[in-house]
């Protein structure tokens, strides 16, 4: 059903009656689908050959667009990295596990109001795939417990996962990066990996920073290659700290060695960098014809960094730049054949759909009684139908990123339909846009749409009272953090 206008409908009867048939039939291939989730940290909108940038060529994330479909309208539930992530891991949103601003050291997340990490008995994928005899592997940042100097938090087999390999904001095995020698001088340990070492609870590999990203994927392609031979489908998280700074890529991609242009060698770095991964899959008979790739980023792009293509606002905030992400979807044996190579323009994805959809697609679902805050969008995704959500989606800006003293980020933010309020907590500064016609979030129509704005603030403040984080003018706030040590 294509409409020019998001809003709240009813799905056609047929389209109902038909979606648990087609995704029965798509999880009963010789097995149930292999997933590979890969998730790009501090990518913005733009950022991608396939989504507007003309500085890079990332053909291999542009082939699986243009072999799968691209989506156009998918927000992640934070504009920072660990409530992001957590949305994306439970299918509700972050604040409900008091993560609303990226894992720190313990004063910091205290300070906060925040959890030291994810709560282990929150519902993750990982544990319920793994139910459903998936065999379940996770690549790369983390990011949901272990950082700094909280020592104590779970490994993150304890949410699910058979086989893990994280960086320095996890515990287990893990690939801690050396600054690269770029100036003459020897690759060297620095801050984060130093602390993360200290640790301990895993083995530690020190690798170049530009070369990080492929121990991940290296490890990820191994995994899979002994899930071939045990004949179990699999799920995987590939989730590279790249492209988050500092900036590291091969000497071959400084360019003129400014922020910008060694930001868009680890973009370039990056790509490459999963490719032979990606090319084992597409080039595999069987995996081909029975295995989802999704790729996403987990939030806005540093300011002076990655582009947010048209979108206003970056990492840290509640514009549309802040969590407005790429979402692409390949899988040429699992989505509609009319749909492979299309853009769609129509369903509004959020990162909190994520888990009801890739369970529905594995012929599962959450357990009864399991809140879920996003929607199963599982039919979209492989691209049956164009659907429209029926639920709001909601933000909390992360408690530490109050904004320029003399223009302050908005602390709320909702959507339904085309319409976005952000508003602040107590009620005060509406802001009213109509996404239809506005994406740009420029034209402000509190004044105009008085009626909309009543509703939406009742809905959005009704939604936080649900919440169990401390009001944001209690919070910790300061300037932006050093993002040398931001790790978010």
């Amino acid at each position: 059903m294509r409409c020019d206008r998001l809003g709240m409908r009813t799905l056609p009867l047929v389209a109902l009656l038909l979606t648990p048939m087609i995704l029965r039939a798509a999880a009963t291939n010789s097995r149930p689908p292999n997933v590979l989730f890969l998730l790009i940290d501090d990518m913005g909108y733009g950022d991608l050959t396939c989504y507007g940038d003309k500085r890079v060529h990332t053909t291999n994330v542009d082939r699986l667009a243009a072999e799968g479909i691209r989506f156009t309208q998918f927000s992640v539930a934070s504009p920072i990295c660990s409530p992001s992530r957590t949305g994306l891991m439970t299918g509700q949103y972050p604040a409900r596990w008091r993560i609303t601003s990226y894992l720190s050291t313990r004063k910091e997340n205290a300070d906060r109001g925040m959890a030291q990490w994810l709560d282990p008995s929150a519902p993750t994928l990982a544990r319920q795939l793994k139910a459903a005899g998936y065999t379940t592997g996770h690549f790369g940042k983390w990011h949901m417990g272990g950082q700094r100097d909280v020592g104590d938090a779970p490994l993150l087999t304890e949410y699910g996962f058979d086989k893990t390999l994280t960086t320095f904001e996890g515990l287990g095995d893990r690939v801690l990066p050396l600054m690269d020698a770029y100036d003459g001088k020897p690759a060297r340990k620095y801050g984060l990996g130093i602390m993360s070492e200290k640790l301990g609870r895993g083995n530690v590999t020190w690798v170049e920073r530009s070369k990080v990203t492929t121990s991940f994927a290296d490890a990820a392609l191994d995994f899979i290659k002994q899930a071939e031979k045990e004949n179990k489908p699999f799920y995987v998280d590939l989730w590279p700290d790249d492209v988050h700074s500092p900036f590291f890529p091969p000497k071959s991609l400084r360019g003129d060695g400014s922020k910008k242009d060694l930001y868009l060698g680890v973009v370039q770095a990056t790509d490459d960098q999963v490719g032979p991964l990606l090319d084992y899959i597409r080039n595999s008979p069987t995996l081909r014809e029975n295995t989802l790739i999704v790729v996403a980023s987990d939030n806005g792009p540093e300011p002076g960094a990655g582009s947010a293509g048209p979108f206003r606002g970056h990492k840290g905030n509640l514009y549309e730049g802040g969590f407005r992400e790429p979402f692409i979807v390949w899988g040429p044996g699992l989505l509609s054949k009319s749909a492979i190579g299309t853009t769609n323009k129509e369903t509004v994805v959020a990162g909190v759909d994520f888990l009801p959809s890739i369970l529905a697609i594995a012929g599962t679902h959450p357990a009864p009684g399991e809140l879920v805050d996003g929607e199963d969008l599982s039919a979209s995704l492989l691209g049956r139908e164009q659907a429209h959500r029926s639920k709001p989606l909601f933000w909390i800006r992360p408690p530490d990123r109050p904004g320029p003293a003399n223009d302050p980020f908005p602390d709320l933010a909702v959507r339904d339909g085309d319409w976005k309020l952000l508003i602040d907590e107590d009620g005060t500064k509406p802001q009213l846009y109509d996404l239809a016609k506005d994406i740009r979030e420029a034209n402000n129509l509190v004044s105009e749409k008085p009626e909309i704005v009543e509703r939406l603030k009742k809905t959005v403040l009704d939604w936080r009272k649900t919440l169990p984080v401390r009001p944001l003018s209690q919070s910790a706030q300061g300037p932006r953090v050093d993002l040398k040590n931001d790790a978010g």
